[in-house]
């Protein structure tokens, strides 16, 4: 092992070279404004079905009380519940105005939130319109259901397309997930598109709001085609054509770190990718049986117009049969994804924290920071063997980068640190190996809880929010 990770730590010392200069970038006020139109357009939508609901006279029969009442609880709850779960649609659609913006990070969050929130309005909604419709008894909700289901038009489909959706949400806990095979909880995952667009028709052809006036009509379809033509361009479309212009093949597998390998491939014109440091693409490498599920796997190298490298460590089925691929293999692509990327950087000072695998996108973010002479120091969190030592130790030979090493267990349960960091908390252990944090951009990646430690400890060290850019993995 290269003494630069050794137990003791290399810290950036004396007086820091004067701040070279951060090329002039609009990108972050322009994300800015794509997050707050984003945010408008969300409430207006949900104003605008209100409004209608109450015009159609929800109101009036909730005031009402009884049955009527339970029949207006349940038809606002499926309004939304449906607004929602086409917002959820949009969010994992992988628009890039909408990548660039949020990252991959808050659009997940947001598209998990949703999905909770939509998941509980169309329970609801089944609830209260079956017991509106049923007759009165114990079993006034089963057979009301059941009445509806059958009698009402596109209401089996609906009722198929809830089961796919309530399919999706179980096996989207986190105890059930964590005991799911990555691959197979992303086939039963894309059974979540099913089941939206199969309540398509008991909502256009059975639901008094999409109806009554061509305004309604407008906006529901209008939703619904955007939702579609969202998913069919960016998530079949775009990869498929990507994939077969650009022609990528793996050129050599090379073992790496602590149990990693690394991918090195090569395609034409892959500069018209855009891909950048520290983005990630799904990756399907056409070898085995299992090949069309897709892998998300960082970029552990900036791109070029010839090649691409990945770094993977043996977690899963999938990575497990990284090591194995040939030369010569063909490799389909979705992305790139991620906004852990150069284009958020509006200082020209930067911190690389990461642990483990983690290390992956920011061992790209590193060399390309310090290709825009940005001065850059690296935090590298590991257990046994850290990733890339060698290629870390050139870029400090050779490119003045700053490394600190953070080997062996962490320190304690509620603590980032080895235990190198001895008995200062983590925000003091931060400031004595930075002590110019606060001025400094910083990105992290890692494990989801110790990258949200790390943020913690970031901020309290008085660097901005916006100037922290976290990426997570599990």
């Amino acid at each position: 092992m290269s003494s630069l990770f050794a137990p003791t730590v290399r810290v950036p010392g004396g007086r820091f070279k004067p701040d070279p200069p951060v090329p002039a970038r609009d990108v972050a006020r322009a994300d800015r404004r794509v997050r707050r139109a984003t945010g408008v357009l969300a409430a207006l939508a949900v104003l605008l079905v209100l409004a209608w609901w109450v015009d159609g006279g929800g109101a009036t029969g909730l005031l009402g009380g009884g049955t009527g009442a339970v029949a207006e609880t349940g038809r606002l709850c499926g309004l939304l519940a449906s607004l929602l779960l086409l917002g959820q649609v949009l969010l994992a659609a992988r628009i890039p105005l909408l990548e660039h913006a949020f990252g991959q990070r808050h659009l997940i969050a947001l598209h998990r939130g949703t999905g909770i929130a939509s998941f509980a309005g169309m329970l609801a909604h089944v609830g209260c319109a079956s017991w509106a419709h049923g007759p009165a008894g114990a079993g006034r909700v089963p057979t009301g259901f059941w009445q509806l289901t059958w009698t009402w038009p596109g209401m089996v489909a609906a009722s198929l397309g809830t089961v796919l959706v309530v399919l999706v949400v179980v096996t989207s806990a986190r105890w059930i997930r964590t005991r799911l095979r990555y691959e197979w909880w992303h086939l039963l995952h894309l059974w979540g598109y099913a089941g939206v667009f199969l309540a398509l028709p008991h909502q256009l052809w059975a639901g008094r709001e999409f109806t009554t006036s061509p305004s309604r009509t407008v906006f529901w379809w209008g939703l619904w085609s955007a939702a579609v033509l969202a998913v069919v361009v960016w998530r079949v479309a775009v990869p498929v054509i990507r994939s077969r212009r650009h022609r990528i093949t793996v050129a050599a597998v090379l073992p790496g770190g602590d149990g990693s390998v690394s991918v090195h491939m090569t395609g034409d014109r892959l500069r018209e990718l855009g891909a950048s440091a520290g983005q990630f693409f799904v990756w399907r490498f056409r070898s085995g049986r299992g090949w069309p599920a897709g892998n998300p796997y960082s970029l552990s190298a900036p791109p070029t117009a010839r090649s691409l490298r990945i770094t993977v460590k043996q977690l899963g089925d999938g990575s497990a049969a990284v090591p194995n691929l040939r030369q010569g293999t063909r490799v389909y692509i979705e992305g790139p994804y991620g906004r852990l990327t150069p284009r958020t950087r509006t200082s020209p000072r930067v911190a690389l924290i990461g642990a483990g695998v983690g290390m992956t996108p920011l061992r790209a973010l590193a060399e390309k920071f310090l290709n825009e002479s940005a001065d850059v120091v690296v935090v590298h969190r590991f257990t046994r063997e850290p990733l890339f030592a060698r290629e870390f130790t050139r870029l400090a030979r050779e490119r003045n980068l700053h490394v600190v090493a953070s080997p062996g267990r962490r320190r304690g349960a509620g603590s980032w640190w080895g235990a190198d960091a001895g008995r200062a908390d983590d925000l003091a252990a931060l400031r004595a190996r930075i002590p110019d944090i606060a001025v400094r951009e910083v990105y992290v990646c890692g494990p989801g809880r110790w990258t949200a430690m790390v943020r913690r400890t970031v901020l309290g060290a008085g660097v901005p929010e916006r100037r922290v850019h976290v990426e997570n993995f599990g």
